[in-house]
């Protein structure tokens, strides 16, 4: 058989913000509703009831001190330190995002120039063919990133490439809109090289749909819920939940299943899968549907890693913050061995999704 190029994770960082915050913490808050409405209910019900519906208990914030760009410059580091390159060599520098640079004081997006450059700058890279652009692509803008470096490895316009995903969400997040209890702040970061292999390795396939017809304002942004709110015209990420969740659980596990056919792998053969950390019970009704499309009721025990209780939703980070974990045994009882077959999957503002299948080396 003759060798083939083969996209190939070789290192893998993250951070993890130090703040914690608990369920607890929004005791205090004053909530609405989108029509303005003060809710009356007690905000000890609404945490648990939100607990119950998300499985999240606590989420991470970022140091006041720090941005976007400075959370992806960390992890970056730690993924060219685990794949023991010369950072000179990469030919590609990614940085999905949404939102930008955002300070704790100001909440405007910044992004000129773009993360990505601003985290060449920080890594001291002089090579100007390292290409370094932002990618905007919702929630699944990381694994995005990770299809856009295997199409320019196949295409063999890049052997080195860094991908990386961070966002801030805490910082656009309406505290007066009980949906601020999801969001979290992170960064993770791959990266990927070109390897001749006479056996399948790597990335073996990939699917992507944007389904932006009906479905465009499921995640949109909007002024604070509070009509009180000091600054009328801030805007805050907003989110049409019931909606969104009936659409990842109709469209997902057939996304999923369509890149699983397209690399004619058995589902039998996957070892884990890896979906954005959006909403626990959504991940779990995702996967059964998933397996469903098997006629598999029996969901395999183990198989879907889970960081979303702990961490929260950080959009970007957390596919490559979850995946880096396991990789580096600090997720417990998940590990990654050669030759597993991993799923990466995500779904996200757009609305878009896409999927990934992996096979590691």
């Amino acid at each position: 058989m003759n060798k083939m190029i083969y996209s190939v994770i070789t290192g893998a960082g993250n951070y993890i913000p130090t703040k914690q915050i608990k369920n607890e913490d929004f005791l205090l808050n004053e909530f609405y509703e989108a029509n303005g409405e003060k809710i009356t209910k007690p905000n000890k019900e609404i945490t648990e009831k939100f607990h119950e519906i998300t499985t999240i208990a606590e989420r991470r914030y970022v140091a006041d001190d720090l941005k976007t760009s400075d959370i992806a410059y960390f992890a970056a580091v730690e993924a060219i330190k685990s794949a023991g390159i010369d950072k000179e060599e990469l030919d590609y520098v990614i940085v999905a995002n949404n939102f930008g640079d955002t300070q704790c004081d100001n909440r405007a997006s910044d992004h000129v120039p773009s993360l990505a450059s601003k985290v060449k700058h920080r890594l001291e890279i002089k090579n100007p063919e390292t290409v370094a652009y932002d990618l905007t692509f919702g929630c699944p803008g990381w694994l995005q990133g990770v299809i856009q470096a295997d199409y320019y490895i196949k295409s063999g316009d890049a052997k080195k490439i860094l991908v990386i995903g961070a966002e801030v969400l805490s910082r656009i997040s309406d505290p007066h809109d009980r949906d601020c209890m999801l969001y979290a702040d992170g960064a993770g970061a791959v990266v990927l090289e070109g390897k001749e292999s006479d056996t399948p390795i790597g990335i073996l396939a990939h699917k992507t749909r944007s389904d932006t017809y009906s479905h465009a304002g499921l995640l949109h942004m909007g002024k604070s819920y509070n009509p009180n709110f000091e600054n009328k015209n801030d805007l805050f990420l907003k989110m049409n939940g019931r909606r969104l969740y009936q659409y990842a659980l109709d469209t997902v596990p057939q996304s999923i299943k369509a890149c699983l056919d397209k690399a004619n792998v058995s589902i039998n053969d996957v070892k884990k899968v890896l979906i954005h950390q959006a909403n626990g019970k959504m991940d779990d009704a995702i996967l059964k549907r998933f397996y469903a499309l098997y006629n598999i009721v029996d969901v395999p025990e183990n198989v879907m890693p889970m960081s979303i209780s702990t961490l929260g939703n950080s959009s970007v980070a957390t596919l490559p913050t979850l995946f880096d974990l396991i990789l580096k045994n600090k997720l417990d009882n998940h590990t990654i061995n050669k030759n597993d077959i991993l799923i990466f999957a995500s779904v996200g503002a757009g609305m878009n999704i896409n999927a990934v299948i992996y096979k590691v080396e």
